[in-house]
Parts: C-alpha cells; structure tokens; sequence
C-alpha cells in the first residue's frame, strides 16, 4: 500500500500539475489585462505581459511553492513552448505573402539577415557579450521579439537568465517603436514625398519587433499603414521556422569543427511549424476552428513565458549588467537606420 501510494505520489500527471496550473493562472492574468484599454493603448501584448508576471511572482512568492510546481514550470516552459509555436502556423496563410508581394518578401529577409549579423558583430565583437545572449536578442530583433526569443531558446539551448534578458531588451525597444513611428512618418514623407503609407507600414512591419507593437505603430499612422505592417509583419513571423533550421545547421557545423560530443538539438518544431502554415493556406477548416486554435496557442506561448518568468531571478539580471541593453539599442537605432534604407532601396528598383 506504502508503494502504491509512493507510485501515485511521483506521478508525472501530479508532478506536473501544481506548474501547470500557476503558469495557466499567470497566463489568464496576462490575457486578462492585455485586453484593458489602457495596457492594450500600450502595446503589450500577453506574451509580454505573461513574463513580467512571472518574473513578479518568481522573485517573491514562488521561492515556498518551487518543489511541488518545478516539474510543471519546466514543462510549461520547453515541451508547451514548442507546441505553441507550432500552432502559431494557423495564424499565417500563403495568400497574406501575395498580397506584400515579392518586394516586401525581399525587404523583410533583407532586414531579417542584416539585423542578425549587425547584432552578432555588435554584440560578440564590439561588447564583448556571450553568444547565447547575443543570438537571443538578435532572434527577437529580427523576427518577432518574444516569441521568436523562446523559439531560439531550445535550439541554442541558453540559460533562462540569458533568456529573460533578451526578451527584457526585445520589449523595451519594441515598446518604444509604438511612440517613436508615428513620429517618423511625418518627418519621411517631407523628406520622401513620394513615399507613401502603405509603404511605411510595410517598413513598420518589417522593423518593429513585437505583433501587437506593430498593430499600435500601424494603427497610430493609417489605416493603411496598419494593414500594410501586419502583412509585412506576418510574412516576417513566417521566417521564423526558416531561420532556426539555419541557425541549428551552423551549431551543428560549430559542434562538428571543435568535435564536441553532444549533438544540437534539430528543430522539428519548426518543420511542424511551416508544414501548419501550408495547410492553414488551404482552408480546410472553418473559421471558428482555426480562432479556437489560435486562442490555444496564445495561451500555450503565455504558459511558456510565465514558466520562463518564474524560473528568472532578479539577481541573475542584474549579473547581465547594461552591455545588453546597450546592444538592444544599438539594434534599434540600425532597424531604424538600415531597415529604413533597404526599405528605400528595394521599393525604388522594384516600385
């Protein structure tokens, strides 16, 4: 009877359960206030707003419950992780990348490689940073901030101090982009006449990090602005599950060339990832179906954010001094700067 109670005690339903449930309930509260006007006006999203929580109760309340919800946190945080950003495919169908064109294809994997290497250089040569933090930041800042972070995370396989940084950076930035934009189309359009919203939205699109952040910064221009940098913005997202089988191929050539044993971790997920977005272009299932799928996976990433959240300490992130925020700076004046000229350059000779 001792065992039998011993087994039911260590099962991984009950293991698992204590975490899963904080990290649900850190999850709703995120949702919940990512639909007040005032934090919605802001541009912060649940994904956002998921972590900051669970950073608040990982660094106050948590420390008491960690034994019973650990097992569930880190679940929440690897296995709901991958999940959700495959699910994240029925948000984007084929159609949206005709509707940008082949000119913002262009634009968005031209900023997407440039902001990567920028940072890399940036951030290893110039700062002296270590790599995992770098690559972290640069996947935020050239794709979809948080949550392109918490893809990258199981491919480089970083600390979750590393993490918390690099989507700290990602956030900071991004939120200041909703009130720095709107304040730049004035200022191109007297410089580049021609230029039009759409265009602009296009370059809000290809340059801001976060979804939300660039609904506000679109939604603060123009109407058409806004539905332009979605589209951009989305196509961008797209080159998520691209960029992690690239950046995996590469660890694997690093592993090979200093003959480490342990193998990188190939990311199947974001096969999966594409493979949901090709069938979500066919529009097999109804409407009402794919917006339930795309509520799960919201939740799911929010569940992973808030296990991140409260597996990161603030001691670790005050360890990580300034130099990341200063690389996160130095970023966004080059989004601003060199996504701006590629924009530029590409819709001249394709116009």
């Amino acid at each position: 009877m001792t065992e039998l109670s011993i087994a039911k005690t260590h099962h991984p339903v009950t293991l698992w359960f204590p975490g899963l449930l904080l990290t649900a309930a850190i999850a709703a509260a995120a949702s919940w206030l990512a639909q007040q006007p005032t934090v919605a006006a802001a541009g912060l999203g649940s994904l956002t707003l998921a972590i900051m929580l669970g950073i608040l109760v990982g660094n106050s309340v948590y420390t008491p419950l960690a034994s019973r919800c650990d097992s569930g946190v880190v679940l929440a945080k690897q296995k709901l992780l991958r999940l959700g950003i495959i699910l994240f495919g029925f948000r984007i169908t084929l159609q949206q990348i005709a509707d940008v064109g082949f000119s913002g294809i262009l634009i968005d994997a031209l900023t997407l490689s440039s902001t990567f290497l920028v940072t890399c250089l940036l951030g290893i040569r110039l700062l002296k940073l270590d790599r995992d933090t770098v690559w972290l930041i640069g996947a935020g800042s050239s794709i979809c901030g948080a949550a392109a972070v918490l893809a990258t995370e199981p491919v480089v396989k970083a600390a979750p101090s590393k993490v918390a940084v690099a989507i700290a950076t990602v956030v900071l930035f991004g939120t200041l982009a909703i009130f720095i934009y709107p304040l730049l189309w004035p200022l191109a359009h007297n410089l580049f006449p021609d230029l039009s919203a759409a265009q602009f939205g296009v370059f809000t699109g290809s340059t801001i990090h976060e979804v939300a952040q660039v609904v506000a910064a679109g939604h603060s221009i123009s109407p058409d602005a806004e539905n332009s940098a979605v589209i951009a913005k989305m196509l961008r997202v797209m080159m998520l599950a691209p960029f992690l089988l690239c950046l995996s191929a590469v660890l694997r050539g690093k592993r090979k060339a200093s003959k480490a044993r342990q193998p990188v971790t190939f990311p199947w997920f974001a096969l999966l990832f594409i493979a949901v977005a090709l069938f979500n272009s066919l529009q097999l299932l109804p409407a009402m179906v794919v917006a339930t799928l795309n509520e799960l996976a919201g939740l799911l990433l929010a569940m992973a954010m808030a296990a991140l959240g409260l597996t990161t300490r603030f001691g670790a992130l005050r360890e990580a001094g300034v130099k990341p925020l200063l690389l996160g700076a130095l970023v966004f004046g080059w989004l601003i700067v060199g996504g701006g000229t590629i924009n530029l350059l590409v819709q001249h000779f394709m116009g």
